[in-house]
This record gives C-alpha cells, sequence and structure tokens, in this order.
C-alpha cells in the first residue's frame, strides 16, 4: 500500500489561503487563463527556480552586501527552493506557485521609483542610484503571512530611513504610500478583477523609519528574483507579508492615512496597521499558531505566533497606548 506523505500545506485548507470570495474566483482565473493560452504553460523546475538576474548583477549586489546585521534572527533558514517558488504575487496568479511561474516575464530593467507628495526631493530615482544609496547588509527576518504560515529568509538592502533622509519629508508628512508597478504585458494576474489594481500599501511615518523596515534588493545573496518582487519591495518583518510589497516603482510622502489594498477589498478582514498578532484572529481562521514552511511532515506541530512576529522588544513602543484590536 502506498502511503502519501503529507506536506507542510496539507493541512491549510483552500479556503485558509485565500479569502473565500477570491477563492470562488479561483474557477474563473483558471478557465480565462486556459482561454488565453496560460494554463498548462509549465517551465521546468530548474528555469522556475533560477529566475534572478543575470550573473553579472549577482555578483555586484554581493559585493555591495558584504557584510551581517545585527537585527538578524537566529532561526534556521527557511530552503532556497521554498523561498522562490512559493509566493503570494497576485499579479502573477492567485495560486502559490504561479508566480515563479511567471514572474520571470517580469521587466526590472529600466526601472526607476517615483518620489512624490509631501517631500522636497521629488522626481524620480533609477534603481542603480538606489543601489547605491546606503551600505547593504543581509538580514535573516522571520516573515509571517495572514493565512498562516512563515519563512525565515535572508533579506538584503538597507533601511528604509535611509532613503527618507535623502529625499527630505516635509513636516506634513505623516504617511509613507508605495505603489507596485503595472505591466499588463507581463503580468497575468491583472487581466482580472482579483484586486483593485495597482496594488497600493502604506505606513505611518515611524514605522516607515524604524531601523527594521528594509528597502530590499535580493535575497540568499542574489538580486530578487521576479516572483520575490525585483527590482525592489520593502519588508516590515513585524507585520503580515502583505505589507511588504513588491516591485515598487512609486513612494508617495502623505499627510492623511492612505488605502491599501487589502482593506479596500475586505476591512473587515484586514486593517491597515496588519501587526503580527496572536490575540487577534482573522474572521476565519485563528492566528494563535503557524506552520514554519520547510518543517514538513503531518505530525510536525504548528508552531506558536510570536507577538510582532517576534520583534516585540523592538517595535512595541511604536503602539503604546493602542487598543490593538480596534487597529488591527
Amino acid at each position: 500500500m502506498l502511503i502519501k506523505k503529507p506536506t507542510y500545506h496539507d493541512d491549510i485548507l483552500p479556503s485558509e489561503i485565500t479569502p473565500r470570495d477570491l477563492y470562488r474566483r479561483r474557477r474563473e482565473f483558471l478557465k480565462q487563463a486556459a482561454a488565453l493560452g496560460l494554463a498548462g504553460t509549465m517551465l521546468p523546475q530548474s528555469v522556475r527556480a533560477q529566475t534572478a538576474a543575470p550573473v553579472i548583477e549577482q555578483g555586484k549586489l554581493a559585493k555591495l552586501a558584504g557584510r551581517a546585521s545585527p537585527l538578524s534572527a537566529k532561526d534556521k533558514l527557511t530552503p532556497h527552493k521554498d523561498v522562490v517558488t512559493y509566493n503570494n504575487y497576485y499579479e502573477f496568479g492567485t495560486d502559490k506557485h504561479q508566480p515563479a511561474q511567471y514572474a520571470h516575464r517580469l521587466r526590472s530593467r529600466p526601472w526607476s521609483v517615483a518620489i512624490e507628495g509631501e517631500v522636497k526631493n521629488k522626481g524620480p530615482i533609477d534603481i542603480e542610484d538606489l543601489l547605491k544609496l546606503a551600505p547593504m547588509e543581509e538580514r535573516i527576518y522571520r516573515m509571517r503571512c495572514v493565512e498562516g504560515w512563515s519563512m525565515v529568509i535572508p533579506w538584503v538592502g538597507y533601511s528604509f530611513a535611509e532613503l527618507v533622509k535623502r529625499v527630505q519629508p516635509t513636516a506634513r508628512a505623516k504617511y509613507v504610500a508605495f505603489t507596485t508597478a503595472l505591466q499588463p504585458d507581463t503580468m497575468i494576474g491583472l487581466r482580472l478583477p482579483v484586486l483593485e489594481w495597482p496594488y497600493v500599501e502604506g505606513l505611518r511615518m515611524d514605522e516607515a523609519m524604524h531601523p527594521l523596515t528594509l528597502l530590499c534588493f535580493g535575497l540568499y545573496g542574489e538580486v530578487l528574483p521576479g516572483q520575490n518582487g525585483a527590482p525592489v519591495r520593502l519588508v516590515v518583518p513585524w507585520k503580515y507579508g502583505f505589507k511588504s510589497i513588491k516591485s515598487i516603482d512609486k513612494i508617495t510622502f502623505m499627510e492623511s492615512m492612505p488605502k491599501t489594498s487589502w482593506n479596500v477589498s475586505a476591512a473587515h478582514e484586514y486593517g491597515f496597521y496588519s501587526n503580527v498578532n496572536p490575540a487577534v484572529d482573522h474572521p476565519r481562521w485563528s492566528q494563535a499558531t503557524e506552520r514554519r514552511i520547510g518543517e514538513d511532515g503531518f505530525f510536525t506541530p504548528k508552531r506558536k505566533t510570536l507577538m510582532f512576529n517576534g520583534y516585540a522588544e523592538q517595535v512595541a513602543g511604536l503602539y503604546k497606548g493602542m487598543d490593538l484590536k480596534k487597529f488591527y
């Protein structure tokens, strides 16, 4: 008798992986994808796992990222193959493996990031200038997805505060808004109304200026693959993963709180702050435990979710006096 060995996501129901209304739309997504000739377009595993930039750029990034950060977690790293093949990036599909399948099409050069809003130094910044803006370092961060799974990833970048210092926000700037690039010809997910496009996110200014908030250009010593948010993304490790916006092409400094994509889609499920909090359940599942990707096996116990994803000592002061059940 053959016995199938469960994998790390076998105990997560499809309805828990994606909001219910979006899950129901997956059938329609697959039907339309098939009609567009996308269904069944499978790249070899070796290709899907090697969608980073050319070797010359990888070497350049490795040279810039020559130091480890004291902010790094001590947890065991998630295997590289899982980090680059199990992703949420709805612009490239709602299934976890679709981004690795399609995101090699993302055009990451030429690329610039527009700086707008309540800031003195407005205008586009070329990606090459961003790479040189501040010394990079490797930071090993715990990352927690709102769906109940987590990873430990060695990111490469520098604190977002380094960019903020150089663009000089005005006294009216209380928030920072981020926008993901739109490439309709490469992003198959844009063809369906899964979310309002482009994808947008935001932080309060003190959150954006916190040393843990990372402007990220790579992982595992390599340039970011498309499915992980090439060529530049945000990493905010004490918040649920959807706050760490990918493929940024615009940053806007604002006086009022910006809208965020998941809050617009389902405000009763996704708040502006979205801090990891085991005491505040998602309306459809508990947030008290999590499954660490790479720790396979049906009998592997789930981990207890840590307040602020284990970064409470560093960030709890940002929310002193706030009702974290109200401001979820």
